[in-house]
């Protein structure tokens, strides 16, 4: 496809060809003159629509599905369609579509992947493919790549190993990248690594599309990684490339080998930083408690827990709390009890919070004996955040902070209602998955959903605009301190700790705006920008609006 000018293009495809490619497709909106031109005539239904009118058909057929896994599945297919329909729709219908095309329906979609298979999106990369990656790579359509994002299925979500049936995150990922910070979707690869799967269910699963083969460990699977980044490096040599969904040990371990190397950043470690950091920064507006004076206990303490506490430790330190006054702001509670440095069973990221203190198995203990102002879920256990421990909470703090951020809705720590019903409607709240606002004593309250939506498209953006060579722990400070500000006092009245997702893209822009100007500072960005990006950022969002042909 060639451009002529900014709105008008010509492609060598003509007839059906034009209608199968995603693309290039209009389907009812193309003009006469571009029916006549394109070889369209009688192709299609006579009468010429407007996106408008084709949205409204589609929103209709959306809600006529009578489940939101059917309703993924129709949006795959309008996705597979036409490319910029899809794309406005999500865009203008943002908090009705995202629920489905991200958390939490992609949980239910990826554990059913092969069974509700259509046709082929993405690139497959398998443990049988040593040797050959860089081959595989040629095979992909598009060499102008911005954006890849990479799993091998091993954590996806709170659901465990589901292998190449996590394919469904890394393409809703990049469905975000564009509805919300506007990188061009022909820029986005996602990437499965088939090293095998440990799920008997799947393994026994005759439908199952990945390799029935036992996970590849150790040396044959860091050598798998190392070939795949090389050969990205080499393909995309401008790539961002985003980890996401590993277990633990590979998760912590692929980021602090491969950070300083290249262009890279994990998003369940630092976006998920960035936005609970920003969402704790809202609440220390509605509780008037500033963040040196927070205590933060971790249900849950796994990469994404110390990704939060090291963010969380950087913003002490920027406010001018000591290092290590402010490690001991940070506290651990994983499934053997409260993390302490008596324990010997620690893995490597937990040590740095192992501190000096009697032990307590119980989270209600635990709250009792250290108090905390925040309470912040990353466990993936189901109503963990039981009476006992909202009240707990409640006992000492006039606006006790409770984020239960565990996904899908089913692994959820407690809902909103009970957060706000067991703290008497004093709890500031927030959720990995999205909860209805709830009515209290007259008053609605209304809770975000503390979506990593709200950073990594936008730190995306930012890098692909100022070429950024590396990702720093500095650039999602920053961004959650633009989401933060992003935050007005009518949202804070609402007991709202982050703006409204309406206004994602302009937060997304906002951040990208903030990680352009780091990577200016730190030295890190390969392109000439302007002293203020914002123009800059504003002029490479994509725009899903239909082009002209002739």
């Amino acid at each position: 496809m060639e451009p002529t000018n900014e709105r008008t293009f010509r492609t060598p495809l003509r007839g059906v060809a034009v209608l199968h490619d995603p693309r290039l497709n209009k389907g009812t909106a193309f003009t006469d003159a571009e029916r006549d031109a394109l070889g369209l005539r009688g192709l299609l239904p006579p009468r010429i629509l407007t996106i408008e009118e084709q949205l409204e058909r589609v929103r209709r057929n959306v809600r006529l599905k009578p489940t939101d896994l059917d309703r993924y599945i129709f949006l795959v297919g309008l996705q597979d369609r036409n490319e910029t329909l899809f794309y406005r729709l999500i865009t203008d219908s943002i908090v009705e579509m995202m629920p489905l095309i991200y958390t939490p329906t992609v949980g239910e979609a990826c554990r059913r992947f092969g069974h509700i298979f259509r046709r082929p999106r993405g690139l497959y990369i398998t443990a049988r493919d040593r040797g050959r990656i860089r081959r595989v790579l040629d095979n992909w359509p598009d060499r102008d790549i911005a954006v890849i994002v990479a799993t091998d299925g091993e954590r996806i979500l709170g659901l465990g190993d589901l292998g190449a049936y996590g394919m469904g995150i890394p393409i809703g990922k990049l469905a975000l990248y564009t509805a919300c910070a506007g990188i061009d979707p022909a820029r986005c690869l996602p990437v499965v690594l088939d090293v095998g799967t440990d799920n008997d269910e799947l393994l026994h699963d005759p439908l199952y599309t990945g390799l029935t083969q036992r996970r590849l460990r150790g040396e044959p699977y860091d050598a798998l990684i190392d070939e795949f980044v090389q050969a990205v490096q080499d393909a995309f040599p401008r790539a961002l490339l985003q980890w996401e969904d590993f277990a633990t040990d590979n998760a912590v371990g692929l980021l602090a080998h491969y950070r300083d190397r290249i262009c890279t950043f994990n998003d369940d470690i630092q976006g998920t930083a960035a936005v609970t950091v920003a969402a704790l920064m809202g609440a220390t507006r509605i509780s008037g408690v500033p963040l040196r004076e927070q205590v933060v206990l971790f249900y849950g303490a796994g990469a994404s827990a110390t990704g939060v506490a090291d963010l969380i430790v950087a913003a002490l330190i920027r406010a001018g709390v000591p290092a290590a006054e402010a490690m001991r702001h940070c506290w651990l509670f994983d499934r053997h009890g409260l993390v302490t440095r008596e324990r010997t069973d620690l893995s490597a990221h937990k040590r740095p919070y192992a501190h000096e203190h009697p032990p307590a198995a119980d989270v209600v203990d635990a709250i009792e004996r250290l108090r905390p102002t925040v309470l912040i879920g990353l466990s993936t256990r189901a109503q963990s955040f039981t009476e006992p421990v909202i009240r707990a909470m409640a006992a000492h703090h006039a606006r006790p902070v409770i984020f239960a951020l565990s996904n899908p809705t089913a692994n959820a720590e407690c809902t909103a209602e009970q957060a706000y019903r067991f703290s008497d409607g004093r709890a500031v709240f927030a959720s990995g998955s999205p909860f209805d606002g709830v009515e209290v004593d007259g008053r609605r309250i209304v809770p975000r959903q503390a979506n990593n939506a709200y950073v990594f498209p936008g730190v995306g953006l930012g890098v692909v605009v100022s070429g950024a060579r590396h990702v720093t722990n500095t650039m999602f400070l920053a961004a959650a301190d633009a989401l933060a500000a992003s935050v007005s006092d009518i949202d804070l009245a609402r007991g709202s700790v982050l703006p409204p997702l309406e206004q994602i893209r302009d937060a997304s822009a906002r951040v990208a705006t903030e990680v352009a100007r780091i990577a200016m500072i730190e030295g890190l960005a390969t392109v000439e920008l302007p002293d203020d990006p914002v123009s800059a950022v504003t002029a490479a969002m994509y725009v899903p609006e239909y082009r002209s042909y002739d």
